[in-house]
């Protein structure tokens, strides 16, 4: 039997989805792409989890997509890609929208698709002595695809994202850490005790308000400010009728320590 090529891994409330074709360097196929979209959708309809991380067995995070599904779906290469990319976009849409914070975890070559589904995340730690970031489309003649265009100047602003898309800069590891394109970088035999640990927090904190702060946050740059403080304003209400919100109170008062339960 063929091994699954996203492996999953529960620990209470945290899920890890690994991408598994280490032979490929964790290139994506449809057969990934497939898994990916069903390991989401999965997901978004279990209200346990709490935080999931993202990454990738073998030598790699990602490598972009399968340069040799490409090549093999000549002129029929408009359907082949378009199934692939329908099946990644829709499971990036659903960990965007999902409520609890999404942790990528990446080593080796983030390349490509690789790259655009690491941004896509909520958060991002590196690998210290490996980690390369290089978007690698236009080597292919090709665009961007899996949000890398709207993620990338997002995240590190119009200027610099031309300049690593069209002159397809290649980042490592801290060069990813000064852009903000990751949040911390950790050597590479501690990168996931170090994101498992940062994984377990999340989970143990407020679910509803972290799910509603990054909701605010991923909406704030289509909303003007008025917007945004009438969804600041209607968030911080329905959190105050929680019972973590009145927890999180009385253990400020206490000078004690929060303890969450999620509700």
């Amino acid at each position: 039997m063929a091994a699954s090529p996203i492996l999953t891994e529960r620990e209470a409330g945290v899920v890890r989805l690994r991408f598994n074709r280490p032979a490929a360097l964790n290139a994506l196929d449809q057969a990934m792409a497939d898994a990916f979209h069903e390991a989401a959708k999965g997901l978004a309809a279990d209200p346990s989890v709490r935080c999931v991380v993202l990454s990738g067995e073998g030598r790699a995070f990602m490598a972009g997509g399968d340069i040799r599904l490409f090549h093999a779906a000549g002129a029929d290469a408009p359907a082949v890609v378009g199934r692939l990319i329908g099946s990644l976009h829709a499971a990036l849409r659903l960990l965007a929208a999902l409520p609890a914070p999404v942790i990528a975890a990446v080593h080796g070559p983030v390349a490509g698709a690789g790259m655009s589904v690491a941004m896509a995340a909520d958060l991002a730690v590196a690998a210290e002595e490996d980690t390369r970031f290089v978007l690698a489309y236009l080597r292919l003649g090709i665009s961007p695809d899996g949000g890398g265009t709207w993620a990338l100047p997002r995240l590190v602003g119009l200027r610099r994202a031309m300049g690593i898309a069209l002159l397809e800069e290649e980042l490592d590891a801290r060069a990813a850490l000064d852009l903000g394109l990751v949040n911390r970088v950790v050597p590479g035999a501690r990168l996931e005790a170090e994101t498992m640990a940062l994984a377990r927090r999340l989970a143990a904190g407020p679910a509803q308000a972290i799910a509603r702060t990054k909701a605010l946050l991923r909406a704030s740059l289509g909303r003007d400010l008025a917007a945004q403080l009438d969804a600041e304003r209607d968030a911080f209400l329905a959190g105050t009728a929680t019972a973590d919100f009145a927890e999180g109170v009385a253990a400020f008062l206490g000078r004690r320590a929060p303890s969450f339960t999620g509700r």
